[in-house]
């Protein structure tokens, strides 16, 4: 919450796209129609687009090599932290993300700047989780029988990157709200800093406030 508006990227309301299946298709499918639709149907520039997978798991890197024909540097192996998603005991899994390389001018400047890195240049698109294992209260991790999928791509992000505007505030829509609180409160955007990170705050507060008010 402490990042809104300071990033490119963070926000406390957003609209998320995705698909699930309870024991359907698994992982094959869910890498192979996401890659179809960022690649062929949004025509994002392969060359633009990063994965990341679990690091223990060598299906899902296979996949992703034989269906988007990645190199392997560019799919990359990040840790539980990262890519292993689980909330107390229960269904969970490893997972794997869609990046988007928006340039070195949006980075940190480090040697090491890559996918996992907290700077805006690789932004993260969309997350497949791969739902495989059932967490007991002792800590083991249960295979499920059934196995499940559960995709999730931030609409906001998504729009930035086709739209071509440096975050997901300046998409179109969020744009029009920034532009009408600074028709109300006198503040201009793009002025100052703290102004612009103000702005950015009051109208993705707005947008939350609304749905929920809406709901």
């Amino acid at each position: 919450i402490e990042r809104v508006g300071k990033t490119s990227r963070h926000g406390t309301y957003f609209e998320m796209l995705g698909n699930f299946s309870f024991g359907d298709y698994f992982k094959t499918e869910a890498i192979k129609w996401a890659w179809e639709f960022i690649t062929e149907v949004m025509e994002m520039p392969v060359e633009r687009l990063w994965v990341s997978v679990f690091e223990e798991d060598d299906e899902a890197a296979d996949i992703w090599g034989k269906v988007a024909k990645l190199p392997p540097k560019r799919i990359i192996r990040l840790g539980k932290e990262d890519n292993f998603w689980e909330i107390g005991t229960g269904p969970c899994g490893p997972c794997s993300e869609i990046y988007y390389d928006r340039g070195a001018e949006f980075g940190c400047g480090l040697p090491n700047c890559a996918v996992g890195c907290d700077c805006d240049r690789y932004i993260e698109l969309w997350n497949l989780v791969f739902t495989q294992f059932d967490k007991d209260e002792k800590g083991n991790y249960n295979k499920l029988d059934f196995p499940n999928i559960d995709t999730g791509m931030g609409l906001e992000r998504l729009a930035a990157v086709m739209q071509g505007v440096n975050n997901l505030f300046e998409v179109d829509t969020v744009r029009n709200i920034i532009g009408h609180v600074s028709d109300i409160s006198g503040a201009k955007y793009k002025e100052s800093e703290q102004g612009d990170i103000s702005l950015r705050v009051i109208a993705d507060h707005i947008r939350g406030t609304v749905f929920m008010v809406s709901d």
